[in-house]
């Protein structure tokens, strides 16, 4: 946090903690990325780590959460997983992220041309694969506008699919984590979901679902 502009663990509000994120994406993208010294990072953050958001994203490997959001160590916990999912860990996960470390923000991150959309959409069955595609099996019934070839072979199709199977995911966090709730109501946090597009390196965000409140009222904070 050293380099975001002065902003201290104690005075971070989720809002500036999405601001963040979305002016990373912005450096990152007009190839503006903070030139880093690593070894000097490793020694501030030696004796601890204050991330200030967790990003849930799938394990695609062009979908870096450091690199896309243009963070270095010590800024974000990164949590990936194929399809971006949630389960118990996950959750486990979160909770240490928001309840315990002080992250402000929690972002799920879905992206275009994702293998784990494309395995549930063919109803792919594999190993412990199967049991990870069946979370997404919902958003594939979910996504109605395609009635014809809904298939791994439809890009648009897919990309419906993983743009539901987010905001899917951010619906399950809340459902399962009355901590994360909670700290979501007193306005401690927020939660919102994005989709990475793998050939631009845009994040979309998806603002209208963000749920984010201010502390000194309960008022949803328009982003």
């Amino acid at each position: 946090m050293k380099e975001h502009k002065g902003l201290t663990k104690a005075g971070l509000t989720p809002e500036q903690a999405l601001d963040l994120l979305k002016e990373g994406n912005h450096r990152f993208l007009n190839n503006l990325s903070r030139n880093r010294n690593h070894l000097e990072i490793v020694n501030e953050t030696k004796d601890g780590q204050w991330p200030f958001a967790a990003i849930l994203s799938c394990m695609d490997s062009r979908t870096s959460a450091e690199l896309i959001f243009d963070q270095g160590l010590g800024d974000i916990f990164s949590i990936r997983i194929a399809g971006n999912i949630s389960n118990g860990e996950i959750l486990g996960s979160l909770e240490y992220a928001t309840a315990v470390a002080g992250s402000k923000l929690i972002l799920v991150l879905g992206h275009t041309g994702c293998g784990a959309i494309k395995g549930a959409c063919d109803d792919v069955k594999f190993g412990n694969l199967t049991q990870l595609l069946e979370k997404i099996k919902p958003s594939v019934e979910q996504e109605t506008s395609f009635k014809e070839d809904r298939t791994s072979k439809n890009n648009d199709f897919v990309n419906a699919v993983a743009d539901i199977n987010v905001k899917n995911t951010v619906k399950d966090i809340l459902r399962n984590s009355e901590a994360i709730r909670d700290l979501i109501e007193k306005g401690e946090i927020g939660i919102a979901s994005a989709m990475y597009d793998v050939a631009t390196g845009t994040v979309t965000f998806h603002d209208e679902e963000a749920i984010i409140f201010r502390k000194d009222a309960q008022q949803k904070v328009a982003v």
